[in-house]
């Protein structure tokens, strides 16, 4: 007696998310990209990775913000002062002041089958090179060097200090009509840096921006890219707020996400895996020697299964027999053919359970939805084919018959 299975699989692909930026008129845009690949060698990191291209702070000091997984980007977005920042105004609105959108704010993202995500940002850290028109030895009107002039030209020294609540990094470069500065901004609150001196002209070169992502689990996302945008205004009293001296040559910042996922969905039958042929418990000997017919017939067949993704399993049959496949002689009524699964541990169906010897049935009931709780990456499983009961005896009554079907399982990654 022999059954022929036939194994089809569905392959899932996982795309992760994208920013992009670009720029429309008074508008820019910057794409964010992330992806989520499965890595047999780390099955528990069930993270996207972001593959935007880093620039500005985090280029320079890449291990200060993997530790805290942030990461930055260099705008060219620049401000000029309407005017000249007087010296400790009452109002701190016509000093330097920054406030960024420092909260997390939701993105929904949408793949091409409509199923919805959302991503969470939020901007941990803005920084930026100020511009003098004149040296700020002269600004300060004192015979100093340029590295005490810039300590002197603003309350509580130099850029390097950031203002409450805002933090410092201890980044500052230095010259005598420029200084970059970088801040880490823990909350969604104004920092605000007083001049010392009337300072007649100021302006900001470009824009350095830090943000934290917070992604959904890709396990439980399907195959595909997921896109979604989220706009902030700038400008006074707009999501990154610059005060109402500094105006920024751009009214608004757009970043578009792309999340792509690429799941694996891989099974691998052994050598001569696919010929199932079905044998009593210990063999013919006690039925050809003893006359005693065997309770079942059955075969398991092992394979090795890897997955990232939610899947479900299929039973497509070239004989059925009910909710089931069958196997015929050619004469007669063909009996039917029991077809299971177990699935490797970390694999659960949708109530959470293990799966354990569960029926694979033509009309899809119990197998559903399984789902990962980490990456799988080749681990064994079993198909349980089982002939028994009244069946067996029925294939017995037809001694030098070959009972036989095909049995095709699917493994579908569209769920």
């Amino acid at each position: 007696m022999s059954i022929f299975a036939v194994f089809k699989q569905g392959v899932s692909v996982l795309a992760v998310g994208a920013l992009l930026w670009a720029s429309p008129a008074a508008a820019y845009l910057q794409d964010i990209t992330a992806i989520f690949r499965p890595d047999a060698s780390k099955p528990d990191e069930n993270r996207f990775t972001n593959t935007t291209p880093v620039s500005g702070y985090c280029a320079n000091y890449p291990g200060q913000c993997a530790s805290t997984n942030m990461f930055s980007i260099r705008v060219p977005i620049s401000a000029q002062s309407t005017g000249p920042l007087m010296a400790n105004p009452d109002n701190p609105r016509q000093s330097a002041f920054w406030k960024v959108p420092a909260q997390w704010r939701p993105i929904t993202v949408v793949n091409n089958y409509g199923e919805e995500e959302t991503v969470e940002v939020r901007i941990s850290g803005i920084g930026a090179r100020y511009l003098l028109d004149r040296s700020a030895v002269e600004l300060v009107g004192g015979d100093v060097s340029y590295v005490r002039a810039h300590q002197l030209l603003w309350a509580g020294s130099s850029w390097v200090y950031a203002p409450s609540p805002c933090q410092g990094t201890g980044y500052g470069i230095v010259s005598p009509k420029f200084y970059d500065f970088f801040w880490r901004t823990p909350v969604e609150s104004s920092c605000v840096k007083p001049a010392n001196f009337v300072i007649p002209d100021l302006r900001y070169g470009y824009l350095d921006i830090a943000y934290e992502l917070r992604t959904p689990n890709p396990l439980a996302m399907s195959t595909g890219v997921y896109s979604g945008e989220l706009s902030y205004g700038i400008g006074p009293h707009q999501d990154f707020d610059l005060g109402d001296v500094m105006l920024p040559d751009d009214s608004q910042l757009t970043l578009s996400f792309s999340l792509d996922v690429q799941h694996v969905i891989r099974v691998d039958l052994p050598p001569g895996g696919e010929r199932i042929e079905l044998l009593p418990q210990g063999g013919w000997h006690a039925w050809l020697h003893q006359g005693r017919p065997p309770a079942r017939l059955f075969r398991d067949q092992t394979f090795r299964l890897s997955a990232s993704s939610r899947f479900k399993m299929l039973l497509e049959c070239s004989v059925v027999v009910g909710n089931t496949c069958g196997l015929g002689n050619g004469t007669g009524e063909p009996v039917p053919l029991q077809v299971a699964v177990t699935l490797p541990p970390g694999l659960f169906d949708g109530a959470g359970q293990s799966v354990n010897k569960r029926p694979l049935r033509l009309d899809g009931t119990g197998t559903e939805l399984f789902k990962p709780q980490s990456y799988v990456a080749n681990r064994p499983a079993t198909l349980h084919f089982e002939v028994a009961g009244e069946s067996t005896k029925t294939m017995l009554n037809h001694p030098g018959s070959t009972f036989s079907g095909v049995v095709t399982v699917v493994w579908d990654s569209e769920v």
